[in-house]
């Protein structure tokens, strides 16, 4: 059973293709993706795909909670074969109790392989959550 720990409290951790930030500071999340298809084409299909940019957003939405003060949120990429890279380090601040945070994150990623890639968040230490995102190649000659 889990516990309360007093927060930090995870509100949203997705990949979306658009996120809009209004002048009132609501945000609109336009289509959500955990699955992107990328189309490869030539006379033959290559052995090894060519890497490929990927361009996205993420949005992480953190409340307070009874946590105050500036914390920093690590930013984890691991591709399908395992490789772990550090994408950000990011500081935020914490206000307390309902206040929170809205992070856009502008995702250019280089796909060199298809499968399942993981975004890992962890603030400070603390592991916060996974987001999936597949990536799958399509040949068409």
């Amino acid at each position: 059973m889990a516990t309360d720990n007093g927060g930090p409290y995870l509100t949203a951790a997705l990949i979306c293709e658009k996120i809009l930030r209004e002048k009132d500071e609501i945000i609109s999340i336009i289509r959500v993706i955990d699955r992107i298809t990328i189309t490869i084409g030539g006379t033959l299909p290559p052995e090894t795909p060519p890497p490929v940019i990927v361009n996205c957003n993420a949005l992480i939405s953190l409340k307070s909670g009874s946590v105050t003060g500036n914390r920093t949120l690590k930013w984890m990429l691991e591709t399908p074969s395992g490789t772990k890279t550090l994408e950000q380090l990011i500081p935020i601040l914490f206000e307390g109790e309902d206040r929170g945070i809205n992070l856009v994150l502008n995702l250019n990623i280089q796909v060199e392989q298809e499968g399942l890639h993981w975004f890992t968040l962890f603030l400070e230490d603390q592991f916060l959550t996974r987001i999936p995102l597949r990536i799958f190649y399509q040949w068409i000659s």
